[in-house]
C-alpha cells in the first residue's frame, strides 16, 4: 500500500520533499544555502497541501515562508547579538502555550469546516494549533518547543498517509526523529550552562 503510494507520486512531490530534507541538511551544516532550499521547498508545498485540502498546513507553510525570507535577510546582514539562552518553559509560558493551542484549533477548526470544503478540518487544525506553539517556544528558544511540534509530527503522519501524500508523512517521520534529538540536544546544554553556573564564583 505504501509502497504503491510512493509509485504513484508525481515530480513536483518529489521535487518538494528533496527539497525539504536539503534544507534540513544545510541548517545542521550552518550553511545559507538552508534558505533558497527551504523557500522553494516551501512554495511547492503551499501548492501541494492546497490541492490535497489541507488548508491550515497551507497557512502554516506561509508563516514558515515568511519566516525563511526574514532568516535570511537577518543572515545576510551578520548582525552580532548576543545569542538567548535555551531554558525551561514557565508556569505563565505554559499557560500561553495551552491558549494558542486550544483557540488556534478552535478558530482554524470553525474557518475550515464553515468557510472551506476541507474534509479533515479538525485533524487540520491540530496539527497546525501545536505547530504554531511550538514555533513560538522555538523563537522564545524554550526547550519544550520540540515536544509541541513532535505532538503536531506526531497527528500530522496519519493525516499526510490519509491526503495520499506519502513522501510529506515520511519527511514528518524524519522531521519526527530531528525533533527528538534536538531535544536531548537541548537538554544537555541547559544541564552543562546549569552546572557552569553553579561552579561560577556569585
Amino acid at each position: 500500500m505504501l509502497w504503491q503510494q510512493i509509485k504513484e507520486t508525481d515530480f513536483l512531490q518529489w521535487t518538494a520533499v528533496i527539497l525539504s530534507v536539503l534544507e534540513v541538511l544545510f541548517a545542521q551544516a550552518n550553511l545559507i544555502w538552508l534558505y533558497p532550499t527551504g523557500i522553494a521547498a516551501i512554495i511547492l508545498s503551499v501548492y501541494i497541501l492546497f490541492k490535497a485540502g489541507l488548508y491550515a498546513e497551507c497557512l502554516l507553510n506561509g508563516y514558515y515562508l515568511v519566516m525563511s525570507v526574514y532568516g535570511w535577510w537577518y543572515w545576510v546582514k551578520k548582525r552580532n547579538k548576543p545569542e538567548v539562552r535555551i531554558t525551561k518553559c514557565n508556569s505563565q509560558e505554559w499557560v500561553i502555550v495551552t491558549v494558542i493551542c486550544l483557540a488556534g484549533f478552535a478558530l482554524l477548526s470553525v474557518i475550515l469546516k464553515y468557510f472551506t470544503p476541507s474534509t479533515v478540518p479538525f485533524a487540520d487544525a491540530w496539527v497546525s494549533a501545536t505547530a504554531w506553539a511550538g514555533m513560538w517556544l522555538l523563537a522564545k528558544r524554550k526547550l519544550e518547543n520540540w515536544i509541541l511540534l513532535n505532538v503536531s509530527n506526531l497527528f500530522a503522519v496519519p493525516l499526510l498517509f490519509y491526503k495520499q501524500l506519502p513522501l510529506y508523512a515520511l519527511l514528518t517521520v524524519f522531521l519526527f526523529i530531528v525533533a527528538i534529538a534536538g531535544y536531548v540536544k537541548w537538554s544537555r546544554i541547559i544541564k552543562n550552562e546549569n552546572r557552569i553556573l553553579s561552579l561560577s564564583p556569585e
